[in-house]
């Protein structure tokens, strides 16, 4: 091991001289009152209501469909297999007492923040929850639901409990993820002494765990509700609702969640990267101290801010995205299997369900091939962690293309159109292929061997100004490539679909939408081993943090910047991902708010003509609105750290033995100011991104009831939400892609490239990353969030605005 052998030869350097304490920050660990609830029962009584549980979600799912069935023990198996990740996970050490006392005030804060934050959303989702009720009792009912006898009050029963429990799945979903980061950051600190492929298998293993339960959960939830839904209102008996219909009802799930994760990624966003921003101005360019040196007042904060923000927020936004994505497919593919008059449509409606059990299965297999050296002890040389992260997502994508295959001969086989399947595959083959490009083109534009990052790096040398336009102007270049990416695969899986053979009544062909459909499952048929090499980034960060507040020798930091560095890049194409997936997802909600508009109108619904006046102004409206979120995101960011700097300058001037290691600073100070802050600072931005497509179809609805035009509110939300997403999808992938490369940038000048750490290189490279920060880790981020719930909310509230 590298400490031993330091140790033996005495060659501990200044090390040896430093107080390597570190002061007891423990309260009292916050667990939830459920955990707490669950903890307190008996072990044999919990088995035996667990038993049963799984016992009931079986019947219900057998007296559905096999299918369902199918999905459900994918689902438990995913489950044990992220019991068995974390047990291996948990089984390694924690290393010298020093990193754990810092892992352990990293976790208390990061509990504690996490407890209030959700503690706030809670409430505002109750209140949401109640205001859909009052809605849903108010309204009009469509032909479908007055024929199988679903009322209003039943109507706005499924889609309360739909929205709570999507709530509540997407809070599940965000804990997850910040649980197993927060124990297992010290152990790849712990783990980086020994080797960095063992450091690696450590943070991949722990990001793993909470990509299956993710995933897992988007999954069994739907498939929970769907089943439910199915049972208990008797879809397909005489004189009941038709099986073509239920989708419909699942979408108060989907806003649900998107309702958590806005919430959850502006609060994390704006709590990591405050407390980033604040460490990082006074620390590396007032004082000019390494980053995470333990004398940083604002350390702590920032460290657990990469828990809060990273792990939390993007649990929370993946379950969403996911969850989006399924109940649009499966309501294109209920209409779709209604129009061809298709025998059996349940294969077309729960198809999505199936990709993602699959998903499940061979993002285990592309994890599991990540496996460490045979012989951990020796000092072989380091090899590149993205370059073993890529083979397996190289696994990856080669088992999800035989999936998806398999998948759609097995369900989207019609005697209606025998070579149907065959296009339907054609068009996952096209979403998978999307996948790969976005994730290789996010790589090029923010991994540091790639040349815009080194030109970005070299900027830096003339100056902050000149870092600051070229990182500018290489977000904006990096919109261009990943806007041709999703065009051409809107395009053809569109035409794929549309030249499957599957035809309405009047011969008209009807498979374009669900083909687009299909292109997107195919897009997001890897999402958990994504969702891993995302969750891979925070943990390596935080492990980097720990290793430089116990001051371990300089080669043990070497491996854990190595992956930082890395972790950075994983990050940036996980949200390049991210952002594609919604740009598909939203298209196809969109097209299913159309769909229930013409319902509820009782009257065809098929295009919207922006050369309406109003409907020009909507489409102006929602553009608006991204730029204004955007905006208050970012400054809610800027507010906060002028917070911290005044609070570390204070400390700095208060304190001055802090900088000789013989006071220690208050650290619990700057996590209590970006804890208040950051809960604050989320609500408006949120609330704008709520309240705004309600109250602009509400308006034009008044307005139209006046002026004889009666669509005119759908008319407008509808261009509001078209040209909402549009804006959203360039924003995000500038904001997100100028981030990443303005910190790979002083990542690679802090590897010693043009002058190393503390040079006016390095110190004009710092500048770029603190602007790139409120832009890739908080508005970019909650901008994926909300173009989805734009489209959600908008489903939800669709008859409000008749």
């Amino acid at each position: 091991m590298f400490i031993a052998d330091d140790v033996e030869n005495g060659s501990l350097g200044p090390f040896a001289e430093r107080p390597r304490t570190f002061p007891n920050m423990r309260s009292k660990a916050h667990t939830p009152l459920i955990f707490r609830v669950l903890m307190g029962i008996n072990v044999r009584v919990l088995l035996i209501l667990l038993l049963l549980g799984i016992g009931l979600i079986f019947y219900i799912g057998a007296r559905t469909s096999p299918i369902i069935v199918f999905v459900f023990s994918i689902c438990i198996i995913s489950f044990l297999f992220s019991i068995y990740l974390t047990k291996w996970v948990l089984a390694k050490d924690e290393g010298p007492p020093e990193m754990v006392q810092i892992s352990d005030a990293i976790r208390d804060g990061a509990e504690g923040f996490f407890r209030t934050q959700y503690g706030t959303i809670s409430k505002m989702a109750f209140l949401l929850a109640l205001v859909i009720f009052c809605i849903y009792m108010f309204r009009s009912t469509t032909p479908q639901q007055e024929a199988s006898g679903v009322g209003r009050v039943t109507s706005a029963y499924i889609t309360v409990a739909a929205f709570l429990l999507g709530a509540l799945c997407s809070g599940i979903a965000g804990y997850v993820g910040m649980w197993v980061s927060v124990r297992a950051n010290v152990r790849v600190s712990s783990a980086a002494r020994r080797s960095a492929r063992e450091a690696l298998q450590i943070a991949v293993r722990a990001g793993a765990f909470s990509a299956m339960v993710v995933v897992g959960m988007a999954v069994i939830g739907i498939a929970i509700l769907y089943s439910t839904f199915y049972v208990w209102l008797g879809v397909d008996l005489p004189g009941s609702m038709k099986v073509t219909d239920l989708p419909l009802l699942l979408v108060g799930y989907g806003f649900g969640a998107s309702f958590v994760a806005l919430f959850a990624q502006l609060g994390g966003g704006i709590f990591t990267k405050a407390a980033d921003v604040g460490a990082d101005l006074v620390g590396k360019v007032e004082q000019g101290i390494p980053e995470d040196d333990p004398r940083n007042p604002a350390v702590i904060a920032d460290l657990v801010g990469d828990n809060v923000g990273d792990c939390a927020a993007r649990g929370a936004d993946l379950f969403e995205s996911i969850a989006a994505e399924i109940i649009s497919a499966m309501i294109l593919g209920g209409t779709m299997a209604q129009r061809c008059k298709i025998e059996d449509p349940s294969g077309f409606i729960l198809f999505p369900l199936v990709v993602h059990s699959f998903d499940l299965v061979i993002s285990s297999v592309g994890i599991l091939s990540i496996r460490g050296t045979r012989d951990s002890g020796s000092k072989s040389p380091i090899e590149d962690p993205m370059a073993i992260l890529q083979k397996g997502y190289s696994v990856t994508i080669v088992l999800a293309v035989l999936t998806f295959g398999l998948s759609t001969r097995w369900l989207l086989y019609t005697e209606r159109a025998p070579s149907a399947w065959f296009n339907f595959a054609l068009c996952g083959l096209v979403g998978i292929i999307m996948a790969y490009a976005f994730v290789w083109i996010t790589k090029y534009y923010t991994d540091y061997k790639h040349e815009p990052v080194r030109t970005l790096a070299l900027s830096s040398s003339t100056g902050h100004g000149t870092n600051i336009i070229a990182g500018v102007s290489l977000g904006l270049e990096s919109t261009a490539l990943p806007v041709l990416v999703i065009s051409i695969a809107i395009v053809s899986s569109f035409w794929l679909g549309q030249t499957s053979g599957l035809v309405d009544e009047d011969g008209n062909p009807t498979g374009g939408l669900f083909g687009t459909a299909v292109a997107t499952m195919g897009m997001l048929s890897t999402a958990a081993y994504v969702l891993t090499m995302d969750m891979f980034g925070p943990i390596a960060d935080n492990a980097g943090g720990i290793v430089e507040m116990s001051q371990q020798p300089e080669s043990v930091r070497e491996i854990t910047d190595l992956l930082d560095a890395v972790g950075n890049t994983t990050k940036a194409t996980t949200k390049g991902f991210a952002i594609g997936s919604a740009g598909l997802a939203s298209f196809l909600l969109f097209s299913a708010y159309m769909d229930e508009v013409a319902a509820f109108a009782r009257e065809p619904f098929k295009q919207v003509d922006i050369a309406i006046p109003e409907v020009f102004v909507g489409g102006l409206l929602g553009s608006m609105l991204i730029y204004l979120f955007s905006s208050w995101a970012c400054s809610a960011v800027g507010r906060t750290a002028q917070e911290v700097v005044n609070e570390v300058r204070r400390q700095f001037i208060e304190r001055p033995g802090i900088m000789d290691y013989k006071e220690k600073p208050d650290y619990g100070r700057c996590v209590a100011i970006v804890a208040s802050a950051a809960l604050r600072e989320m609500i408006k931005p949120g609330v704008l991104a709520i309240v705004s497509p309600i109250a602009v179809g509400l308006l034009f609805r008044i307005l139209g009831y006046y002026t004889g035009h009666p669509l005119l509110g759908a008319k407008v939300v509808a261009s509001m939400l078209m040209f909402g997403t549009v804006s959203g999808i360039l924003m995000a992938l500038f904001l997100n892609t100028a981030g990443g490369a303005w910190d790979n940038a002083k990542k690679y000048i802090e590897t010693g490239a043009l002058g190393g750490k503390g040079s006016d290189c390095h110190k004009a490279a710092v500048t770029g990353d603190t602007v790139g920060d409120p832009f890739k880790d908080t508005a970019g981020p909650s901008l994926h969030v909300l173009i989805k719930m734009l489209a959600t909310i908008t489903l939800v509230m669709a008859p409000v605005f008749l």
